[in-house]
């Protein structure tokens, strides 16, 4: 039997190449999912059965592999550099010796140090997927390759659903979902091409800690970050491209809470609950404990296999900060004790047998 559309390019991972380079203890892993899939035919079975084996061997390679230390420079384009997490991100890829390719929406406001391992490039993220491709095209002949990816650059516009309604839910799914999708897919060709290519997702806690009036845009944005990261890491894992879904709580990086509250289609059933929502969120900035510096230090760490990641498996999730600990608990325990109290229901409804 052959599967072509396993093994049809070069640059794709077979069954007998796969099993080829992996250790003895990965050969054995057998992926439950394969039954799971389209059953039209005895051959496809087959096929899904074994593509499955074989991203279930490569997430074990992966975290087996991820403690070896890449000594070679790596070439990181990152999204959103001129504040937060990107410029102090660019510092810290910087500081290991990597080369960076530092992109924003507008060049001069990337003010970081000009080093020969630098590069600043304009990038737009919502300007389309045609425009972003020739971008990082021209990014990659800069040095000949990417290797890291970060999706950091971002927006959170604040507003009441029923007030704030479907544009502004993509006016902010434009810029952190799409753009994102449109960069990575754009990059992806690159990163095949690397010998050790890692794509960063830049989510947030709010991705599972949803339950605040105000912040259902940006967290609903968030989520699909997270669920495009899960994704990617299956559809990646054959070209050996890693996947880290960074979900950092509250940090003191400049202008996170620049958005003002969208008022411009104010309810009077919503008077109060704004007015509550709104004092909340004016009172966070100065007030966030965590330390972007270190956050991004960390990051660098697990990218590279180094510091704080050393010898550790490869997390396809980094949460950052005590809060976003906190909101990891606290929403596993509501969705457990669900299925805890609910379960006979749950488990209810299939066919009779």
């Amino acid at each position: 039997m052959t599967c072509t559309w396993l093994v049809g390019s070069s640059r794709r991972i077979g069954i007998k190449t796969v099993r080829r380079y992996l250790p003895a203890s990965s050969k054995m892993i057998h992926a439950a999912t394969g039954r799971n899939l389209d059953t039209a035919s005895a051959l496809e079975t087959q096929c899904g059965a074994m593509y499955s084996e074989t991203l279930s061997a490569h997430t074990t390679y992966h975290q087996q592999s991820s403690a070896a230390v890449e000594t070679r420079p790596r070439v990181w384009l990152i999204t959103g550099c001129s504040s937060g997490f990107g410029r102090r991100l660019v510092t810290s890829a910087l500081a290991r010796g990597d080369r960076v390719i530092a992109t924003a929406r507008t060049v001069d406001d990337i003010k970081i140090l000009s080093s020969p391992n630098l590069n600043v490039l304009q990038l737009d993220v919502t300007a389309g997927f045609e425009v972003i491709k020739a971008r990082l095209d021209q990014a990659a002949k800069i040095w000949g390759q990417i290797d890291v990816l970060v999706n950091n650059a971002g927006v959170g516009y604040l507003g009441l659903l029923e007030e704030g309604r479907s544009s502004l839910l993509e006016k902010q799914f434009k810029v952190n979902v799409i753009g994102t999708l449109d960069v990575t897919n754009a990059a992806l060709p690159h990163l095949r091409a690397s010998k050790s290519a890692t794509v960063v997702m830049l989510g947030s806690r709010s991705a599972y800690r949803t339950e605040r009036a105000g912040l259902g845009f940006y967290s609903a944005s968030k989520a699909a970050v997270h669920s495009l990261g899960e994704t990617l890491s299956v559809e990646l894992a054959p070209f050996s491209i890693k996947v880290l879904i960074v979900a950092p709580g509250s940090f003191k990086t400049e202008g996170i809470y620049g958005q003002k509250f969208f008022t411009s289609n104010s309810i009077p059933a919503y008077d109060e609950l704004r007015n509550i929502a709104m004092k909340r969120f004016s009172a966070v900035p100065g007030t966030q404990k965590g330390d972007p510096d270190k956050a991004m230090e960390v990051v660098v760490d697990v990218v590279k296999g180094e510091g704080k990641a050393k010898g550790r498996p490869w997390p396809l999730y980094l949460a950052l900060g005590d809060d976003a600990d906190e909101g990891i608990r606290q929403k596993s325990t509501k969705l457990l004790r669900h299925v805890d109290e609910w379960g006979d229901v749950v488990r209810s409804v299939n066919f009779d047998t």
